[in-house]
């Protein structure tokens, strides 16, 4: 092709490289995966963990032995427990129950009765998959505060509603912020069989640390007989489990529920009247 003016090889030069531009642009989009058998190939799925926790044979106590409170069960043994408070939440503990089935870890969940109230099959699904549920309070008031017959309302508002869900009844209890007086803690174990279940680790993951440092207190303060504290309510929370249930397994630790590790607790004389 001879161009007789200046202007018609500039207009050749313009439409070359437009094209050459656009066959650049064409190639760096994302390219869509195809299989012969697939034609909509999406990427699979991860793999599970490579540590899991042993399969746990240990029986759960019942509540003639059991000592009024318990922070952490005194044993030479590698087990504990986690704990989880303030659920069920819609989000959250499904997160979490994945995280625990993959690792077949075993925890307690320590329950809000208008939780359960609101999202009944997530509590079934606590319990069908072999982990324990505690009472937690209806509505997670500090008890020191309440006369007898208010805490015992709370009790059994929460109680029945666990029962009826998913018809299985609490064998402890956790109060909120931890706050129970011991003359409470003392009629409520004669009243109900509970036991009242405070902690040996909290990492304080209710003020939102930081993944990395929820982490890193559980897995540092963790000994054996311990029972940790946690909260499915926070999504941080939630986050920081896969690499603390992972560290944990890899300092050789085995998860129990409370009622199991309770188990291995010497037997206690019941409290006096």
């Amino acid at each position: 092709m001879i161009f007789k003016t200046p202007l018609m090889l500039a207009l050749f030069s313009a439409m070359t490289m437009l094209v050459a531009c656009s066959a650049k642009d064409k190639d760096k989009e994302p390219q869509k995966v195809t299989t012969k058998n697939n034609p909509s190939y999406q990427t699979p799925k991860l793999r599970a963990p490579s540590l899991k926790n042993p399969d746990v044979n240990l029986p759960s106590s019942g509540s003639g032995a059991l000592g009024v409170t318990y922070s952490r069960v005194r044993t030479n043994l590698p087990y504990i427990a986690m704990t989880y408070d303030d659920g069920p939440h819609p989000q959250n503990t499904p997160r979490l129950l994945d995280m625990l089935r993959e690792r077949n870890i075993k925890a307690t969940f320590y329950v809000i009765g208008r939780s359960v109230n609101l999202y009944p099959q997530i509590t079934r699904r606590i319990v069908a998959e072999g982990h324990e549920i505690g009472n937690h309070t209806w509505t997670h008031p500090n008890l020191k505060k309440l006369s007898n017959a208010a805490v015992r309302s709370e009790l059994n508002r929460t109680r029945d509603i666990i029962v009826s869900t998913c018809g299985v009844k609490p064998r402890t209890m956790r109060p909120p912020y931890g706050a129970l007086r011991q003359d409470q803690r003392a009629w409520i174990y004669k009243e109900y069989g509970y036991p009242t279940i405070l902690w040996s680790v909290d990492p304080e993951d209710w003020k939102r640390p930081g993944i990395s440092v929820v982490t890193s207190r559980i897995v540092n303060n963790t000994r054996n007989g311990g029972i940790v504290l946690a909260h499915d309510l926070h999504k941080s929370t939630i986050d920081a489990m896969p690499g603390t249930l992972d560290g944990l397994l890899r300092k050789g630790f085995k998860f129990v529920t409370v009622s199991q590790l309770l188990a291995l607790s010497p037997p206690t004389a019941a409290p006096a009247p």
